[in-house]
Order: C-alpha cells, then structure tokens, then sequence
C-alpha cells in the first residue's frame, strides 16, 4: 500500500511560490514600509521576520478553522481581532525576553495589524482553504516577506556600519586598510528602496515570467 505524501504538489507550491515568483514584497509589492524602516540593522529585521512569521502562520490557521462561523458582513473586524491579539502577544514576549530590540522596533510591531500582507492572506486564502493549507501560505508568505527583510539589512548594515548583527565585519577584514568607508547613505530610508530595487530588477532577470505577467 503507497504512502500518502506528507506535501502534496500544491502544498509544495503554497511554500516555495511566495520566496520568488509570486514574492509579496518584490512582487505583489506588499509590507514595503517595514523593509524601509527597521533594516538598517540585522537584528531588528529578523526579529521582525520571526514575528510576522508567527502572526501570519497562527492568524492563517485560526481564520482559517472559523471560516464557515463568520458571518460576511464582520469578516475584517474579525480577522482584526485576531491579528491585533497575535500582534499583542508577541509584543508582550519581545519586551520581556529582547527589551532593546523591541524598543528598536517601536512603533513597527505594532502595525503587524495593518500589514497588508498578513490581511491579505486571511482575506484571499485563509477564508476560501483548510487550515493546514492555510498554515503552508502563512509559512510561505511569511519567508517570502522574511527573507527580503534580511536581505536588505545584511548590505544596509555591512555597507553602512560596517557590522553584521553588531559585529565588526569589515574592519576584522580589513577592508578598511584599503582605504574603504562606511557608506553613511546606506542607513538613510532610500537606500532601502533602491536595494529593495536591485533585488526586484535581479528577480526580473532571471525570471521572464515576471515580466511577462507585468
């Protein structure tokens, strides 16, 4: 008797389409006030990564698993409700357990809430497929949005300060001994675009169906 496979084709889909086909940041252009925000460092990017990865992942299934109680006409508030929950909870355990970094983050936990990602992902597909499906998106899309995140504050960080994850990277290099300066325009806001920039143009290079579905 053949074993049932534990990731189906379509489930396989749901995690690796949102890391570069179908990316929400580079993409669907979605979540791009966080990737402008906090990557001027590693720390507070991945922090942010893990914790959207949490709301979006539980958020998904508990939607998910009310889907059919909901009534249309409150779907959002509901789906608030749960968001804001989840958001509250893990900004609870970030000022207990990484106090610098969530006062690093600010502001920026807190409006998880209103990340159109995450509403996005309750509104099309959390509300319409199984909870275990949806949990799959919730990963996928979550280290879709992660993984450009990190990204961006690995050379915002390397290039501008010099470090990585506070770490003096370049100067136990010594790159600074060939004359090389930290680049203080990598820690301004636009920089953050412009990189989010590179890595849409390089995505677009390697892949025609980008182009093509533009």
């Amino acid at each position: 008797m053949s074993k049932k496979a534990l990731f189906s084709k379509k489930d396989k889909l749901l995690l690796t389409d949102p890391l570069d086909d179908n990316n929400p940041v580079t993409v669907q252009v979605l979540g791009i006030c966080s990737a402008l925000a906090i990557t001027v460092q590693l720390k507070p990017a991945i922090v942010m990564a893990i914790s959207v990865l949490f709301v979006l992942s539980v958020a998904n299934v508990i939607v998910s698993l009310m889907r059919n109680l909901i009534p249309s006409r409150i779907r959002i508030i509901v789906q608030l409700v749960v968001i804001a929950t989840l958001v509250i909870l893990v900004d609870e355990v970030l000022k207990a357990f990484v106090y610098d970094v969530s006062k690093e983050l600010s502001v920026f936990v807190g409006l998880i809430i209103t990340n159109c990602i995450i509403m996005g992902r309750l509104e099309a597909f959390a509300m319409a497929n199984s909870p275990w499906e949806s949990f799959l998106d919730g990963l996928g899309n979550s280290f879709g949005y992660g993984w450009i995140l990190v990204a961006v504050a690995f050379f915002r960080e390397l290039l501008g300060s010099g470090t990585l994850y506070g770490i003096p990277v370049l100067e136990k290099l010594g790159v600074y001994d060939h004359g090389y300066e930290n680049n203080g325009m990598m820690i301004l806001p636009p920089m953050a675009l412009v990189t989010v920039g590179i890595i849409i143009w390089i995505q677009r290079k390697k892949n025609k169906k980008l182009i093509e579905s533009n």
